[in-house]
């Protein structure tokens, strides 16, 4: 049977990993499910990932890319991969794509939502998926400095220290501030819509909206720390826990 390249839509909860990339030693998204290709597909199945997330980040839509020549139907793929997976991962689909396809390359646009919890009391049953930032944020405040992101511009202040990429402009193609409703009094969501990210940004980026959001900062700072084109001009790392990527777009 011929090579296929199957496209994979991988939903988990990263809580308990070490983010995606295989460490030595260490339970990561990428190591428990290339065990898991290899128990169905064989000992040379491999997968690679369109984004790293960081240790602590879930998603709904991240994309990993694998080559098989097995018999396996690819509308039975998704089902067969998940059941040999823990109960945190699931597989939600498996696609056929024409060999040459570039998992990273191709990316379009990539999603990820921020979730905020400002009510007093700890959520413990939410608590490993977002922020407990007891106190009121100033939402119209945030999504004001959230606005001044739009665009193509240079996020280097956005990026951590670890991130060595000469390259760091991106375009912000929105970035959407959210408060719940009466039903869901306390929570706060960010949405961040890019064509890709630098080193911890989106956490940055949250980091630095709350600065706002609490009165320290004025929203116009944005533009200030933008200009500044270094990290310590921006606000503090947001937990990984409330960061979640939604979906990837191709």
């Amino acid at each position: 049977m011929g090579i296929r390249n199957i496209k994979l839509t991988i939903a988990y909860d990263g809580s308990e990993y070490h983010g995606w990339q295989i460490q030595p030693g260490l339970p990561t998204i990428q190591g428990v499910l290339t065990e898991a290709l290899r128990g169905l597909l064989g000992d040379r199945a491999r997968v690679c990932g369109a984004s790293r997330t960081d240790a602590g980040v879930s998603a709904l839509g991240q994309v990993g890319l694998i080559q098989i020549d097995s018999p396996i139907p690819t509308e039975n793929l998704a089902k067969a991969i998940t059941d040999r997976l823990p109960p945190d991962m699931a597989i939600v689909e498996a696609t056929e794509i024409p060999l040459g396809f570039d998992v990273i390359g191709a990316v379009k646009s990539k999603l990820y939502r921020y979730t905020i919890f400002t009510g007093p009391v700890r959520p413990v049953l939410q608590v490993k998926h977002c922020w407990h930032l007891p106190g009121k944020l100033d939402t119209a405040g945030i999504s004001e400095g959230a606005s001044l992101l739009v665009g193509k511009k240079d996020f280097k202040s956005f990026a951590s220290g670890a991130d060595t990429r000469e390259d760091t402009v991106r375009t912000i193609f929105r970035c959407d501030v959210t408060a719940g409703g009466e039903a869901e009094d306390g929570w706060v969501y960010i949405d961040v819509e890019g064509d890709g990210f630098l080193y911890n940004m989106v956490r940055n980026i949250v980091g630095t909206l709350t600065e706002i959001g609490n009165g320290r900062w004025k929203p116009e700072k944005i533009e200030e720390i933008l200009e500044a084109r270094d990290r310590t001009a921006a606000g503090p790392l947001a937990p990984a826990n409330g960061l979640c990527l939604i979906w990837i777009k191709y």
